[in-house]
């Protein structure tokens, strides 16, 4: 690995671990999405712009604010751990339809300053169009050839933005890809290749057959210093 890449990699990787040594960050919590609700939500504004807001959610939203913009019966508290278990914060589901679903993390109990949105349904997307699903050759083309770290750990298939098209998003957007399913059974010695603690280019010819794709987008309003 020469010298520029592996700053860049180093610095990313300390920004994910700061946010995991705090309860500013964790890692992507699974939901069950409901597959339908009572009424379709009005808004029609999906659009993430990193740093400010996704959709009607800015740096500003409170959880009151959501039941506004939502509706009560729409929202889900609860308390998650933090990345690799370390620590716990408030966080509030939003259940809309499975496109449209997200997580919305707090600074503390009080829910009134959002740190980052996660979990987010296929309907939110950033002005590049990128939204979870976007396949490895789509996203090649809104960046460029970018760096990612290896898959089979806690942040694999974490994107490198420094360095990409989209290097102005670096500190307000995470993006994690994730293969296909059973890809790493079918496709062994490709997974294999792709795999570990380190940085691997997106043109490596290993990430072909594991249907990768973007699984994870944290859109990051108020994050700890």
């Amino acid at each position: 690995m020469n010298s520029s890449i592996k700053g860049i990699a180093t610095a990313t990787l300390v920004l994910l671990l700061n946010y995991s040594a705090n309860p500013g960050f964790a890692l992507p919590q699974k939901i069950n999405h409901p597959v339908s609700v009572a009424k379709s939500q009005p808004f029609t504004d999906t659009l993430i712009v990193p740093g400010e807001r996704v959709g009607p959610i800015t740096r500003a939203t409170t959880r009151q604010d959501l039941v506004k913009l939502f509706g009560a019966s729409h929202l889900l508290d609860k308390t998650i751990s933090g990345a690799e278990g370390m620590g716990s914060f408030a966080a509030t589901e939003v259940n809309l339809n499975q496109e449209r679903s997200l997580l919305v993390v707090w600074s503390d109990n009080t829910r009134t300053k959002p740190l980052h949105v996660s979990n987010l349904g296929s309907a939110w997307k950033t002005r590049e169009g990128i939204g979870v699903g976007t396949p490895l050759s789509e996203l090649r083309k809104k960046l460029g050839n970018f760096k990612l770290y290896g898959l089979g750990w806690d942040y694999g298939g974490t994107i490198l933005l420094d360095n990409s098209r989209l290097s102005s998003y670096e500190g307000k957007l995470i993006l994690q890809v994730h293969t296909a399913a059973n890809a790493a059974q079918k496709y062994p010695n490709d997974y294999r290749a792709v795999s570990g603690d380190r940085t691997l280019s997106s043109s490596n010819p290993h990430w072909k057959p594991l249907g990768i794709r973007l699984a994870e987008i944290i859109v990051l309003l108020n994050p700890s210093q």
